[in-house]
């Protein structure tokens, strides 16, 4: 599998499969870089391709929702729409391509994130073990990581010249095409030709919202997305998926079977690699460095903030060298939790200030250097004026604590409580406010023990005072289900 000029990684990708769930960990030098979680009763759907039916065009934002049989309508932009654009010319306005109740053969491109529906394209591309095929692109494209020229140029002529003749689709050379010979190029570009014959019949008799295609399953992903020439070991613990990888590696990855392995031992997998642990902080807010600085790593809907501190770390030379090591150590940090974590999008580093232009460089230079295993697109803009490293990555689907955890029901996501004295002031004011309503004979009040120790203690005095002001009893009762945050004023 590996080049005798590919880079030392020792690659390890692990496998772990239960009948609910498919988690798969990517490791490098002992460490976990990547994780991936598919769950049976919430599989990802990028690359699904459906027979859409649009429901709503929007000419303000050239744009329009289509429905493929989601909770939610799915997104399509103009730019995405391959029929929008003719040649070199303008775009056409969306309103002049579709209308509504009309079908649109479509791809999804991300998954529904949050409250946002999917993203679609109607420029479907179908992934192979050696190349994507763009059936309604008639260009070659070649991966970026292929970076000699002459290596380019020559599997451009070769993927051009093994393409069945009448077929308007192009193709993108993957980077394990490197080194792929004629014969298993043609395989592929067969296999993606029939295959996209058969979605488009199937798409010609199906009703509106079909499924017409499904990606693989993870376990089959890995094999066709992950495994590259640093791969040393394949390791899956289910004996059943190990055979089905192996029949599919035999089929269509055939330099994968040499690494492929079946883990059959007492002790889980992920336990013996000390997975289960790593998952455990990929979910926590901080992240400790070994020099005794940390990261804090903050997730919102709109951005991820990630903020350096120099912590315990005190150098033996001076303030400057502790905070240019720290931030070093900060950068190769970074670039690791943003794969394992799976965070995408608008990306702000905030890294400890440095005094000269020399260490900033050397940062940057160290974050780009590391950032630059990702396999996912990322874009750094450096430091900006006020000493922050802007940064995007691309986002496909759900990040790893959205898809393991969900909001918290006692602080509703906030990571925050109202204190118990804040209950106590805003309980004094709802009974007022009923008195002033209502004018009940008397109140009861009914929180959680926390809220009702400080009525016995600390704001006894206020809720006696309160008593005398409106002339009423008010009694106490605990509620043992209720939160913090939650009480009621019953009125008598």
């Amino acid at each position: 599998m590996r080049r005798p000029d590919a880079p030392t990684v020792n690659e390890q990708i692990l496998i772990n499969v239960t009948p609910q769930e498919t988690r798969v960990a990517v490791t490098e030098q002992g460490a976990v870089q990547e994780l991936h979680v598919e769950r049976d009763s919430s599989r990802g759907i990028v690359g699904n391709i459906y027979l859409g039916r649009v429901c709503r065009v929007l000419p303000g934002m050239q744009s329009a929702f289509v429905e493929i049989g989601l909770a939610r309508a799915a997104f399509l932009h103009v730019a995405d729409i391959w029929m929008a654009r003719n040649g070199d010319g303008p775009v056409k306005p969306i309103e002049k391509i579709l209308s509504e109740g009309q079908a649109l053969l479509v791809q999804v491109v991300k998954d529904p994130i949050g409250s946002k529906g999917a993203r679609l394209s109607t420029q479907v591309s179908i992934a192979g073990p050696l190349l994507v095929c763009r059936p309604r692109d008639p260009h070659i494209g070649i991966s970026q990581r292929i970076e000699d020229v002459a290596e380019r140029e020559n599997l451009r002529e070769k993927v051009h010249s093994l393409i069945p003749p009448g077929e308007s689709g192009g193709f993108i050379v993957r980077t394990v095409a490197e080194t792929a010979t004629d014969a298993e190029l043609q395989a592929d570009i067969d296999y993606l030709v029939t295959l996209w014959k058969q979605i488009q019949l199937a798409a010609s008799t199906a009703p509106p919202q079909a499924l017409l295609y499904q990606d693989l399953s993870l376990a089959a992903r890995v094999l066709r997305d992950l495994v590259t020439d640093t791969t040393e070991r394949v390791i899956v613990d289910s004996r059943e998926t190990f055979h089905r990888l192996k029949e599919f590696a035999e089929k269509y990855t055939p330099k994968a079977l040499p690494v492929l392995e079946h883990y059959s031992g007492e002790r889980p997998l992920f336990d013996l690699f000390a997975v289960e642990e790593e998952i455990e902080k990929a979910l926590a807010r901080r992240v400790d460095l070994k020099s005794g600085g940390y990261l804090i790593i903050d997730q919102t809907e709109a951005l991820t903030t990630v903020d350096v501190n120099t912590g315990g770390f005190v150098s033996g030379r001076s303030f400057d060298d502790t905070i240019f090591k720290t931030n070093l150590e900060a950068a190769q940090s970074i670039a690791r939790q943003l794969r394992l974590r799976n965070l995408g999008g608008i990306i702000i580093v905030d890294f400890i200030d440095m005094d000269t232009q020399e260490h900033r460089d050397a940062v940057l230079a160290e974050f780009r250097k590391t950032l630059s295993r990702d396999r996912t697109r990322v874009t750094v803009n450096g430091f900006s004026q006020l000493g922050l490293v802007e940064m995007t990555r691309k986002r496909t689907r759900e990040s790893l604590a959205h898809v393991l955890c969900e909001p918290c029901p006692v602080c509703a996501g906030r990571g925050e409580l109202k204190t118990a004295q804040t209950i106590c002031y805003e309980i004094l004011r709802e009974i007022l406010r009923a008195e002033r309503q209502f004018g009940a004979r008397e109140y009861r009040i009914l929180a959680s023990q926390v809220v009702i120790d400080m009525f016995l203690d600390e704001e006894a005095n206020a809720l006696t005072m309160l008593g005398d002001f409106i002339a009423k009893p008010i009694s106490m009762q605990v509620e043992t289900a209720y939160t913090q945050e939650q009480y009621d004023v019953i009125l008598a």
